[in-house]
């Protein structure tokens, strides 16, 4: 709703171009009506206005691998995010995602606001549908910097919004660097499995 997650998939999708993916971004439906946007929030969506929405009865279908960002809710995926997922129950019956790799990524407003659980829970849902989870490997050792407060652990990229609006701490340089690495490994990994 802010644009941290948009600005993490920005990084994500330039690493898997700098390995010879081919991204596909797309945006899950918002469920809070526009009414109760703020400011911030409309800001945000014009900015990703020509993001398209995502299908969840197709989108799922031929593709290589797949990262899921989200927003942290209560230490969970948020409700948009959620709702795409339930919808796929056909993509799941036919087994369309076993065996193909699968990140999360993620942003809290605040350091400690669940941002692991968030990655975690979400990788159940993947786990469900067969994916192979592919975290953020400790090689990327700039998640290990004392330097500042960031985000990042070794079950994906991550980044902190602030606390309150307009949760205007967007992704820093070495936040975007973990989303970046993150794109480039899980492309890897797809391409070793393709083969």
């Amino acid at each position: 709703m802010y644009g941290h997650i948009y600005e993490m998939a920005k990084g994500l999708a330039e690493g898997v171009r700098e390995t010879g993916g081919e991204p596909i971004l797309k945006q899950v439906i918002e469920l809070v009506p526009e009414e109760l946007w703020n400011e911030d929030v409309k800001k945000a969506k014009e900015y990703m206005k020509d993001i398209p929405i995502a299908d969840p009865r197709q989108d799922l279908a031929d593709i290589d691998g797949i990262i899921v960002g989200t927003p942290t809710r209560f230490g969970n995926m948020c409700a948009q995010m959620r709702n795409f997922w339930d919808q796929t129950g056909g993509a799941w019956m036919k087994g369309t995602l076993i065996g193909k790799p699968a990140a999360v990524f993620t942003s809290s407003n605040t350091q400690h606001g669940g941002q692991e659980t968030t990655i975690v829970s979400t990788h159940l849902t993947l786990l469900h549908h067969g994916c192979i989870i592919v975290g953020l490997p400790y090689s990327f050792e700039e998640q290990m910097t004392m330097k500042e407060i960031t985000g990042g652990s070794p079950y994906g990229a991550s980044t902190i919004a602030g606390s309150s609006p307009p949760y205007s701490r967007m992704p820093s340089i070495i936040e975007i660097q973990m989303a970046k690495s993150m794109g480039k490994h899980l492309t890897k990994i797809a391409k070793k499995l393709a083969t």
